[in-house]
């Protein structure tokens, strides 16, 4: 399983780039990330390089975050893949609250980061219908 931070910041010029500042100066990779924007305040969830170093200096910085299990399934880079990924799912009556992409560093292919309750079933079940599932150290 992957390790996601979630961190809720004011939406406002010049968050992002202060949120990336503080991972660019702990020398940490965003291996895949999404932002929901509200009116006034956001949710960045990103996979990281090192989420724990990330969450600590986040927090320092005055950001509220969270650490989260999340599941990167790998895909092929073709049409339909993401359905088949989604059709699955449904299949196992699997709820997807939210879903973003990443990328494999070594082979390049697609890794899409989601959501969902009961992580070590939905991880083992996709794993017996012959899908990669990602571990943490495989993406950094």
């Amino acid at each position: 399983m992957l390790k996601q931070i979630s961190l809720y910041a004011e939406n406002k010029k010049g968050t992002l780039e202060h949120i990336t500042a503080i991972l660019l100066e702990h020398d940490i990779n965003i291996l895949g990330s999404m932002t929901d924007d509200g009116a006034e305040y956001g949710v960045n969830r990103m996979v990281v390089s090192s989420p724990d170093v990330a969450m600590n200096a986040l927090t320092q910085a005055g950001y509220l975050c969270s650490l989260k299990d999340v599941i990167g399934v790998e895909i092929e880079d073709k049409v339909g893949n993401l359905n088949s990924l989604l059709k699955t799912l449904l299949e196992m009556n699997i709820n997807v609250y939210y879903l973003y992409l990443s990328f494999d560093r070594k082979s390049g292919l697609p890794i899409m980061v989601f959501s969902t309750d009961d992580i070590w079933e939905v991880e083992e079940g996709l794993r017996g219908k012959g899908y990669k599932v990602v571990e943490e150290s495989a993406m950094s």
